[in-house]
């Protein structure tokens, strides 16, 4: 007598799931694969992560270390931020780079902001543990959390993907790999 599979129970969602909506930038400045995901808050909040499909997140790579140093007079790690109007915070543009990663490789990947807005803080345990940013990018591997103009809010999901954009952008790129020549 064959037995019935029990129903499988609803899995309960993430954190990240049920506070934040993905967004996703697919190739930033033109770099293939090199995807970032945007955890947008309720409150507007955007904590910037990478997309599962980056380069960094691909097995056989190894971070060698991360830096905030953008340029000689640039460091962001030097953004203290105070008061009620975040005072002292830098702003940054869609193009801003938050970071560099170097892997063991040899190979360099300039992290973007890919939002508008004032940089509220940088995840400085990466610098520290580089792994956790593979490990668990969406949560303690973080790279910065940015706060967008509040008039602006609405309009810096505008050139982003949706997470079923996102999966369309992804199903394409590996047809597009294993198409026959």
């Amino acid at each position: 007598m064959a037995t019935e599979p029990a129903a499988a129970e609803p899995a309960v969602p993430s954190l990240v799931d049920r506070y934040f909506t993905r967004w996703y930038k697919a190739d930033v400045k033109g770099k293939p694969c090199e995807d970032h995901c945007i955890l947008q808050h309720s409150n507007r909040i955007c904590v910037i992560t990478l997309a599962e499909s980056h380069p960094v997140l691909q097995s056989g790579k190894t971070i060698k270390s991360i830096s905030y140093q953008i340029s000689t007079n640039c460091s962001r790690l030097q953004n203290k931020v105070s008061g009620k109007f975040k005072r002292g915070a830098q702003f940054l543009t869609e193009l801003a780079p938050l970071c560099k990663i170097y892997c063991s490789d040899g190979e360099e990947y300039t992290i973007s902001s890919c939002v508008r807005g004032r940089l509220m803080e940088v995840n400085e345990n990466i610098l520290h543990k580089p792994s956790i940013l593979q490990e668990k990018p969406s949560t303690e591997g973080y790279i910065a959390v940015v706060l967008p103009k509040f008039e602006e809010s609405k309009s810096i999901t505008e050139g982003l993907l949706t997470q079923k954009q996102y999966e369309e952008v992804m199903v394409k790129r590996i047809n597009a790999t294993t198409a026959p020549s």
